[in-house]
């Protein structure tokens, strides 16, 4: 599988516009991309509760775990579901509402200057197949068209939040990821 990306967004995938962002900074490249994990509730698969949430939609009540995000305005650029199908949400050049308070290489708010993709699984359960090629091959189109997200600039939540977030977590095999990225 391969993507391609036009006018910041990936050709050929659903696209579900997210109200849960806004413009950039002027002048600011986009040079990181940052891999999350999200399953609503936690460990649940499919259905369309990330979705819901990315879009400002979800019924808070429909679930106790719910509660806590009543509120939340949170978004990402790409959905990579565990069948593989891919959303995207926010436009490339678009500032997602994903990385919250963060830093990466002495830079605050890397909303400013990320790509956000989630993943739909948790920290402890391992990620399908399908998933580890469809984020390998959405990673070479935005290299391709955003040269400054090199490998040495992918990372995870984990690693821009690391006292509030654990995700993509130890079930998701960076080697493997790296390895097939080549």
């Amino acid at each position: 599988m391969t993507f391609s990306i036009q006018n910041h967004q990936l050709i050929n995938v659903d696209f579900i516009a997210s109200p849960n962002c806004n413009n950039r900074p002027k002048y600011t490249e986009i040079s990181l991309l940052v891999i999350h994990n999200i399953s609503l509730p936690s460990g649940v698969f499919g259905g369309s509760e990330i979705e819901n949430l990315f879009t400002n939609q979800l019924d808070c009540s429909a679930h106790v775990s719910f509660k806590p995000l009543e509120k939340l305005t949170v978004s990402a650029h790409v959905l990579i579901k565990r069948t593989g199908e891919v959303i995207q949400f926010v436009a490339f050049d678009k500032r997602a509402w994903h990385a919250g308070d963060s830093s990466f290489d002495s830079r605050s708010n890397c909303n400013n200057f990320s790509i956000g993709i989630e993943l739909e699984g948790t920290d402890l359960i391992p990620y399908e197949e399908i998933q580890y090629q469809q984020l390998v091959a959405i990673t070479n189109a935005l290299m391709t068209c955003y040269p400054e997200i090199t490998r040495h600039r992918i990372v995870g939540h984990q690693d821009i939040a690391p006292d509030r977030k654990t995700d993509p977590g130890e079930a998701f095999n960076w080697d493997y990821y790296f390895q097939l990225l080549g």
